[in-house]
């Protein structure tokens, strides 16, 4: 109905799912863009102010960041490529409303880990271990 407030979804309401693996929840997805390279043309006979025309789109790399668990499957899949097997895998984000129902989706699409970090320790800290990995891909779309 026309005038309805509709809320926007809230960040921290996310669940993540990589094609075949089983791993703990994430506490952070960052990386979403993608950028359209610019080429501009001028022809001789025209204005001075060049045609912008659409180039090469290029799609930043994806991180994941989680609490380090004794799951390694993600940290296993890099080895994987290291060792020289590239398996290019679909990640699946999934916002989720108040209730837990699926609101928002987006799929990173050939993606395959292409940096890891361990977790920082710290004797007189008290936070949670983290693990971050990245991810290059080949494309990013909207699905819901």
């Amino acid at each position: 109905m026309p005038g309805d407030r509709i809320d926007p979804y809230r960040n921290f309401r996310f669940r993540v799912e990589v094609e075949g693996l089983e791993q703990a929840g994430f506490s952070e997805v960052s990386g979403f863009e993608a950028t359209f390279d610019v080429v501009e043309y001028r022809e001789g006979n025209e204005l001075i102010t060049p045609r912008k025309l659409p180039g090469l789109i290029k799609y930043g790399n994806i991180t994941l960041k989680w609490g380090t668990t004794e799951s390694m499957e993600l940290y296993e899949w890099l080895q994987e490529c290291a060792e020289g097997t590239i398996e290019r895998k679909t990640i699946t984000i999934i916002a989720l409303d108040e209730e837990g129902g699926d609101v928002a989706t987006w799929q990173v699409i050939e993606a395959w880990p292409v940096k890891y970090t361990a977790p920082t320790f710290n004797g007189t800290g008290n936070e949670v271990a983290l693990e971050l990995i990245e991810f290059a891909h080949e494309g990013l779309t909207r699905t819901a």
